[in-house]
């Protein structure tokens, strides 16, 4: 059985593919629109690019998909079977032949059906689109953030909890997750009719990475690395706007979301960018960690299940281990909604074949590599450039050989990350003993960063180099943690260190990708070194490369000196 799953909402809209149990596919519509946070346009009710690549990489058609996995997002008018005033509505829109998106949550709220999947005119909508044997099935937001954490975990028995902007009307949601299932603590279908609480501390965050001159629901990594160079003065005042009762519940005292907008303008009005974002950095640290250690109390549960676009905070990861029960901490690689689809696919299977087969399905996530795979076509792209050149003559002794020298090699290879980090197969690598490369890769790439180039660890070393231990190390795998730097190795890798001697480390294994692993495991052979810079194949404000052609304009236009893929290192003639 196939299974696509998809978000098909006005940012990180996304797409995902099951055949079974088995993640073969998935990829955000970001990649391929070339938009940073892209979603569905009135011209597209369906992220049809992503559906497309997922499709491709599993060699099958539309017609072969058997389940439709769909989040309460944006479908056109035309899609639903609407009742009173909202049917003129749209037999209106059809009279004058326009197109209007709206979102799914929002007529369940009108309409409120007993289940959302009825409002969607179902047949009509999966075969007008070449889907003609599917069924729609709709997952709740904050259920499928926690089920894909919990199912790819190495967890038996965990509490999951998810926090993100507002999703299906709620914030935040808490579940225990073992082998009877998943109970729902807290959030869930429950909260859709309801009025939605002013308690989310994500937007908070949100609100000041506006407040500073950034981009809101983007550049909110740009306050995680600032924060370390000011001090938190305001934490306690935005703490004290929200409370965390026994249960693990959050409130504040915001009587809406513009007051909390404007608060959070005064709050940065009156002090240094450094230490507001501190402030706000130290607030959610300690709002999530008051919720979630009161949730341990009340379960007795230590592994901790992670996800919600609020933990693609590395520092609050952190956190959580430290200043939480928790022993084990996993974040899902994907944590932001683009990661919907999988947790939505995954709820499917839950319902359809019950706890105790689905427990046996489980499987620990060793990578995420899910996208295509255009390897084939490198050399026939870089055959058309006659300012490229390529050498088949020992490439990776010429990566290394480049490395030492002091340029900037890129690795492309396989299949494409799913999710916001560059892990190995979009990568751009540098030595990690030079403080002034991340002013150059910085500068050469137009980025303007606070936190310093994440590092490639080989696994073996990992615990050498940084403090990574069993309670972060599947977590650091994908890149979604900080960690201390051992003090012995600060000064031998200042690339990597950030000014509070921590560091987002990734460790890599070889049976996951050889072609990055040997080039690190050659690194260290000849320098003794086990690290390298790892940071995203991508210029400033666009999304990380995805094809050949893309990867090769960022070599001749000189933002990097090579590229490295499985067979042959290119460089500028």
């Amino acid at each position: 059985m196939f299974i696509l799953g998809l978000h098909n909402g006005e940012h990180d809209a996304s797409a995902c593919l099951f055949h079974g149990y088995k993640l073969v596919a998935a990829v955000a519509l970001e990649r391929l629109a070339r938009r940073k946070n892209a979603g569905v346009s009135i011209d597209a009710e369906l992220p049809f690019a992503a559906i497309d690549d997922c499709l491709a990489s599993a060699g099958i058609k539309r017609s072969d998909i058997d389940v439709i996995a769909v989040s309460r997002a944006q479908f056109e008018l035309q899609s639903y079977q609407l009742h009173g005033r909202w049917r003129i509505k749209q037999a209106y829109y059809r009279l004058l032949g326009r197109k209007k998106l709206m979102m799914l949550f929002d007529m369940n709220r009108r309409q409120q059906p007993k289940n959302s999947v009825d409002i969607l005119d179902r047949e009509r909508l999966c075969t007008r689109y070449g889907f003609d044997k599917a069924k729609l099935w709709v997952y709740n937001h904050h259920a499928s953030h926690g089920t894909a954490a919990y199912f790819f975990s190495a967890f038996d028995d965990a509490l999951i909890y998810t926090a993100d902007g507002i999703g299906d009307n709620i914030s935040y949601s808490a579940s225990i997750a073992g082998s009877d299932g998943i109970r729902i603590l807290s959030g869930g279908d429950g909260a859709l009719l309801g009025r939605y609480k002013v308690n989310s501390i994500g937007f908070l965050y949100g609100y000041f990475t506006k407040a500073l001159g950034f981009m809101w629901n983007r550049h909110e990594g740009k306050l995680t690395g600032l924060a370390g160079f000011g001090k938190p003065v305001a934490a306690d005042e935005l703490v004290a706007h929200f409370i965390v009762d026994d249960n693990g519940e959050i409130t504040s005292d915001f009587p809406s979301y513009e007051v909390m907008l404007a608060y959070a303008h005064q709050v940065c009005a009156r002090m240094s960018r450094e230490d507001a974002a501190a402030s706000v950095q130290a607030a959610t640290e300690r709002v999530i960690a008051k919720a979630v250690n009161a949730l341990q109390a009340r379960t007795g549960l230590r592994a901790l299940a992670l996800s919600g676009g609020v933990f693609a905070n590395v520092r609050l990861n952190r956190t959580m281990l430290e200043e939480t029960a928790a022993d084990r901490v996993f974040v899902f690689p994907a944590m932001g909604d683009d990661g919907l689809p999988v947790g939505g696919a995954l709820l499917y299977l839950l319902e359809r074949d019950g706890a105790a087969a689905w427990q046996r399905a489980r499987y620990q996530l060793d990578n995420v590599y899910l996208g295509r795979d255009h390897d084939a076509r490198f050399a026939l792209a870089a055959a058309r450039l006659p300012q490229v050149t390529a050498s088949a003559d020992r490439p990776i002794e010429q990566a290394v050989d480049a490395l030492i020298a002091g340029r900037v090699v890129a690795i492309y290879t396989g299949r494409m990350e799913f999710g916001p980090r560059a892990l190995g197969a979009r990568s751009i690598l540098a030595v990690a003993t030079k403080r002034e490369v991340n002013d150059s890769i910085n500068k050469r790439l137009e980025r303007s960063e606070f936190m310093p180039f994440a590092p490639v660890v080989l696994e073996e070393h990992a615990a050498e180099v940084f403090d990574v231990n069993p309670g972060n190390a599947h977590a650091a795998r994908f890149m979604t943690i900080t960690c201390d730097v051992r003090p012995e190795w600060r000064d031998r890798i200042p690339a990597v260190v950030h000014v509070d001697g921590s560091a987002r480390p990734q460790t890599i294994r070889r049976s996951d990708n050889p072609l990055y692993y040997d080039v690190l495991d050659l690194y260290y052979r000849r320098t003794g070194t086990p690290v390298l810079v790892n940071t995203s194949f991508n210029v400033h404000e666009e999304p990380i490369v995805d094809t050949p052609e893309q990867a090769l304009k960022s070599l001749v236009d000189r933002r990097i000196d090579h590229i490295l893929t499985k067979d042959r290192f290119y460089s500028l003639a």
